[in-house]
């Protein structure tokens, strides 16, 4: 079995926030820092197995600080765990005063994605090496996050199927 060390699938995109990027609150807009974060994950997910890949859901994403027009941002995106064709990455979003240069953790976030071959089956990913503290304690909590999702997946699916498809004006 093909095993990666975490820090082979680690990247970091880094952005200014402009005034288009910002929503009424004037900080920036969450579906942009949410387009920000599938982005460099996919990138990780594929760092991972170097396929094609694709979300297969988003857990979380923590907004735990807002982001403002003086900040940039940047993303830092790893895998942390994997199953047999899925990984789950997890992305630090960092906040940082151009001004000041003071830097929080703006939001986390963790997704999974599921390595596919060219006829869009699934495929066994390598085995992930955590070496940092931050490495270890994320893969060690991950297989509680797995138990979690699968889950919810499953509640999903179950609501899904009481709810209708058919439009108002059909």
């Amino acid at each position: 079995m093909e095993r990666k060390y975490v820090r082979e699938t680690r990247c970091f995109k880094t952005a200014r926030v402009f005034p288009t990027d910002v929503n009424n609150h004037n900080t920036l807009f969450g579906g942009k820092l949410m387009s920000y974060i599938d982005d460099i994950a996919s990138i990780a997910a594929s760092k991972l197995c170097r396929v094609n890949t694709v979300t297969a859901s988003t857990d979380s994403v923590d907004f735990l600080y807002p982001i403002n027009p003086t900040d940039s941002v940047t993303l830092e995106s790893f895998a942390t765990w994997t199953g047999r064709s899925s990984m789950e990455i997890f992305v630090k979003v960092i906040r940082e005063d151009l001004m000041t240069g003071e830097k929080k953790i703006a939001a986390t976030a963790f997704l999974t994605f599921v390595a596919l071959d060219e006829n869009n089956r699934k495929l066994i990913v390598p085995r992930i090496i955590p070496e940092t503290e931050e490495e270890r304690k994320l893969y060690e909590t991950a297989p509680d996050r797995a138990a979690m999702r699968k889950k919810r997946r499953e509640e999903s699916k179950k609501f899904a199927d009481f709810l209708t498809v058919s439009y108002p004006w059909e």
